[in-house]
């Protein structure tokens, strides 16, 4: 089959995946080649740090399809296998090994690596960064030992497996160099809410503190920081993610903070989309771009990236939102705002309860919000706030009597 007829997607987690559905359902007859680096099929990375590693889901929930999907549906899975050029001169990807593929259009779905620190004791035993299925295996055994967990970094991964070692019965220190848990992704305000539940739970927090490294005689056993030492058995790093743009940076499509594409995933090369973690999108709403690491958006773009590829007219204009489980706490996010891009935080409902409505105001607008265990109506009234960008009383917002909108 030539590549006149060849649709091959690049990166094989949730956005690949579910692009290489959507060009099926489309009813795309040609070839479609999904390349993913990873052994494993695609699955869903939520879990990882959630139910599958609470124990909670077991491993043959995580899959996005059955094995035998990728053959029903002739679509060509090559696990274990990396692109390493991308030679849009000639429409082809080069395999590492020399295989060279050659497509019509081609789809870059790479997703994002875990940032590592640079410090000392990076490679010692039991020090964990976690992304891959594989790692969340070896982080859910290593809690069923117990000991001491030190997470490195309050984000949602360092948050989410704090979370999950307590439950374990290990004994949790979190160290985050910044005043607040989340400070980046919520606020100082809300950040202190995630705070305090987890004080409630046991974990000791050291906020303001910088790690410098690591200690241990071929295993870990001590996090360095810029308050002294803390024992460890167990350490846990999640300091955020870049995105994996080489492919993209070496073909010599533009890259600033992901690949930028414009309202249909498409590049500047206009057989070349980038969808998922890497894509950098336009959002009329903000008025810029926003690229987005959370899995609804994996979800959104695979397909739309899918459709433009097919030639269908796509505006791609989702509004950011993730979703986080710890403890009792069951959280929605949608929307986006800059650090400092508020100006105040309307709360809804019983915070010191964690059953609660939280909005973010620039100006009279809500730019976004988030619920903590209020599923009777979820985000969905967050998000026709977000969107409908009209002039809001905050004491009417506060106020649980009062309708929403």
């Amino acid at each position: 089959m030539s590549s006149e007829q060849t649709h091959v997607i690049v990166g094989a987690g949730m956005a690949g995946a579910k692009a290489a559905e959507t060009l099926r359902a489309e009813g795309f007859e040609g070839r479609i080649v999904l390349v993913g680096a990873e052994q494993e099929r695609p699955y869903d990375r939520p879990p990882l740090s959630k139910g599958y590693l609470l124990g909670d889901q077991d491993r043959d929930s995580v899959y996005l399809h059955s094995l035998n999907w990728y053959g029903d549906n002739h679509v060509e899975l090559l696990t274990g296998r990396r692109v390493s050029r991308l030679d849009r001169a000639a429409h082809e990807v080069e395999l590492a090994g020399g295989e060279r593929i050659g497509y019509a259009k081609l789809l870059l779905a790479t997703g994002s690596s875990p940032r590592r620190l640079k410090v000392d004791g990076n490679d010692l035993d039991g020090v964990h960064y976690l992304r891959r299925l594989e790692q969340s295996d070896d982080l859910r055994n290593a809690f069923a030992h117990g000991g001491r967990v030190v997470v490195v970094g309050a984000g949602w991964i360092g948050l989410e497996t704090a979370a999950a070692a307590r439950r374990a019965g290990c004994e949790v220190t979190v160290v985050e160099p910044l005043a607040q848990p989340l400070q980046n992704a919520l606020g100082p305000e809300m950040g202190a809410v995630f705070a305090e539940a987890h004080r409630r739970q046991g974990v000791d927090l050291r906020l303001g503190v910088g790690v410098t490294g690591f200690k241990g005689a071929g295993k870990v056993g001590a996090v360095a920081t810029e308050a002294g030492d803390i024992p460890a058995d167990i350490v846990v790093v999640g300091v955020g993610a870049r995105p994996n743009t080489e492919l993209a940076e070496g073909a010599g499509l533009t890259v600033d903070n992901g690949v930028h594409v414009d309202a249909a995933l498409r590049t500047e090369d206009p057989d070349v989309f980038a969808a998922g973690d890497i894509a950098n999108v336009p959002n009329s709403r903000y008025g810029q771009r926003i690229r987005v690491e959370h899995w609804q958006h994996a979800v959104d773009s695979g397909p739309a990236a899918a459709k433009a590829m097919l030639g269908q007219d796509v505006a791609y204009d989702q509004l950011p939102y993730f979703f986080t489980d710890q403890y009792d706490i069951g959280m929605e996010f949608t929307g986006w705002f800059a650090r400092g891009g508020y100006d105040r935080v309307v709360t809804r409902g019983d915070v010191d309860g964690l059953s609660f409505y939280a909005f973010w105001l620039a100006g009279d607008e809500v730019v976004a919000g988030m619920h903590l265990n209020q599923w009777d109506d979820g985000i969905g009234p967050v998000t026709e706030l977000i969107r409908a960008r009209k002039a809001v009383d905050p004491a009417r917002l506060a106020d649980p009597g009062s309708p929403l909108g």
